[in-house]
Parts: C-alpha cells; structure tokens; sequence
C-alpha cells in the first residue's frame, strides 16, 4: 500500500467562466499563471441544468496547455464517455457517486483506460459512500455548491464532510488528493484547507481578479496555507 503523499495546495482553475471563442488563449494565459491543472465541467443538461463541453473542444484546447486536465463529468452515464474524455487529452476522470451504479466498476475502468480516477459528492452526499472505493480512488472531489453553475456561494456547512473525507483518506494509507469545487475565493479557501482539502478549483474568483489571474494564483495559494477561514 502507497503512503500518502500529500502535495500541497494545487489551485485548479475551472474554464467555466472563459471566453469560449478564444479557449486556446485562455488555456495559455492560465499556465502562465502558475495553475496546476485545469478542469473542464462537462455537463450534459440532465444531471445538472447546463451544457458545456464536449471531448472535440478539450482535444483542440489540449495542445495549447502545459499543464494537466482533469474533467469533472456532470452527467447521468458517465460510462458511456470516459473513453472519449480520456483520449481527448484528460490525464484525470471524476465521476459523480451520485450517477453511478456501479461506482468501484467505473473507478477502476477510468484506470484500466490510463487515467487517474476521481468521484465527486454533492452537498448532501455522505462522506462514507466513498469509503469502499478507496482504493480504486487517485481523487475525492466535495462539491461546496449545488453543481450545474458557476459563481455560486460556498456552503461552508460542507467542511465538517471534508474533515471526515480527510480522515478516511488518512486512515486508508493511500495517496489520494481530497478537492474542494464551488465559491472558493481567498476568503473560503482557508476554511476548506483547514478541514483538510489540498486542491482548489477556482472560477469566477481568477478570472475577476481585477489583479490579475497570476496575482489571484498566489493570493489563493498564500490564502490555502494559511488555513484560516474568513467569515
């Protein structure tokens, strides 16, 4: 069994927010920012009320990117798309626990296509409906908004569901990352750093920065390590 590793905070920018004309541009801006990865919110306008991308749009933006993608499909068969997502450029797959029948089987096919494989929970997902996927799990995603939109509010009644997810991950002795998605800004990603979260994704924040998205990377990563909530 691998011992965890824990990275430090990863600040992940969502592309919800970007100018869909111009995704090759936007993706390079964002490298150059310092982000870590970036993530696509595929959404298929069933299990959450929006279309965004298909896998021809992250395959043409993928070339621009230095950095990583992961794709957080919000969508009711996500079995049917992992090949697709993967091959267009995706190194990490989250599914939702919530659309899966058969959620260790798709954990372990998202590896078994070479990806690294993720499952996210919303709101009111217990933390323990993960814990016997575990080791089939590169990644835990807790939803901090309701999915389907960006520039939501944080719920900050999650963090006690990220604390238990914290622990889960520790006690299973392996190397999983714990992500946080919705309303982080540098006023909620303490909070969520201090409940034990150590990748951030971040929309409407960067991409409002007045400063900047390199400025608003920093301020989120000074923000994560200091872990302090502000209210």
């Amino acid at each position: 069994m691998p011992e965890l590793s824990v990275p430090g905070p990863l600040i992940v920018p969502s592309v919800l927010p970007a100018d869909f004309a111009r995704l090759g541009a936007e993706v390079r801006e964002l490298c150059a920012a310092g982000v870590d990865r970036i993530q696509w919110d595929v959404m298929d306008g069933v299990f959450v009320p929006n279309l965004t991308f298909g896998p021809d749009v992250i395959a043409a933006a993928r070339p621009h990117s230095t950095v990583a993608f992961e794709a957080h499909l919000m969508v009711v068969n996500p079995d049917q798309m992992l090949a697709e997502y993967i091959s267009a450029g995706c190194e990490l797959v989250i599914v939702h626990a919530e659309a899966c029948t058969h959620l260790h089987r798709t954990m372990a096919r998202i590896r078994d296509l070479g990806a690294r494989s993720g499952v996210a929970l919303n709101p009111h997902t217990p933390a323990e409906t993960v814990a016997h996927v575990l080791a089939e799990t590169d990644l835990v995603l807790a939803m901090t908004v309701n999915p389907g939109f960006g520039g939501q509010r944080y719920i900050a009644a999650v963090e006690p569901k990220i604390a238990r997810l914290r622990g889960l991950i520790d006690e299973s002795g392996y190397a999983i990352e714990l992500e946080v998605d919705g309303g982080i800004t540098a006023d909620t990603i303490g909070g969520a750093a201090a409940a034990g979260a150590d990748v951030f994704i971040s929309g409407s924040w960067m991409y409002g920065y007045p400063e900047g998205k390199a400025a608003a990377v920093k301020r989120l990563r000074d923000a994560a390590l200091t872990g302090e909530a502000v209210r």
